[in-house]
């Protein structure tokens, strides 16, 4: 059984990882925010995947019970949700964009009514969730469940099923013509990947 793991047990895999970083970042929601959380930094590590996922793999159990399948967003969602799929001892699906839309490919099938957890890396605003949540829904699977890493919303992302979210962080994050001014100030990084999807 995996051990519990508080937020700043989270954030401690992250900084170990020299994945906190703190500056101004453009993320991939398109809002701006003073800490970017780079998680491929901790999920190209197996161990620190294998904890995160081996936690959230046990809230969800505890909150929900057993899926039978996980679903996530292509391409930060892959690598946790497969780790957590392999913690659950069930299947691990992805969704891609076709056309601008997720939907499952690559021979991908939901046996209708099979019971199905969202899993993603991190949250913001709870948009790619959402869609992704659709695109199972449309492929004939109930979503019991979102689960993530890291919910940086502070519970206020509403993704249109219960988010079970192994750590919870209130960062700010804010629309371009809203930025504080000690922000503003320093120069802007955009390491998110929606506009290089856009752009490639």
């Amino acid at each position: 059984m995996a051990t519990p793991m508080t937020s700043d047990d989270v954030l401690e895999e992250f900084r170990g990882a020299g994945a906190l970083r703190e500056g101004h970042f453009v993320l991939s929601s398109g809002l701006h925010s003073p800490v970017f959380l780079q998680k491929n930094l901790v999920f190209a590590q197996p161990d620190r995947c294998e904890r995160l996922c081996a936690a959230l793999a046990a809230k969800i159990v505890a909150q929900v019970g057993k899926p039978d399948l996980c679903i996530s967003p292509a391409v930060g969602g892959i690598i946790p949700g497969y780790e957590t799929a392999r913690q659950l001892g069930v299947q691990s699906l992805y969704v891609e964009r076709e056309g601008g839309q997720f939907t499952l490919r690559r021979g991908f099938h939901v046996e209708p009514g099979a019971r199905v957890v969202m899993v993603e890396d991190i949250v913001t605003t709870g948009l790619s969730s959402r869609e992704c949540i659709a695109a199972i829904q449309a492929a004939g699977g109930e979503v019991i469940a979102a689960a993530c890493i890291v919910d940086r919303s502070g519970g206020k992302a509403d993704v249109g099923v219960p988010l079970i979210a192994l750590a919870s962080l209130e960062v700010p994050a804010y629309p371009a013509d809203a930025l504080p001014p000690e922000l503003a100030a320093l120069p802007v990084e955009d390491p998110g990947s929606r506009r290089l999807a856009a752009q490639g």
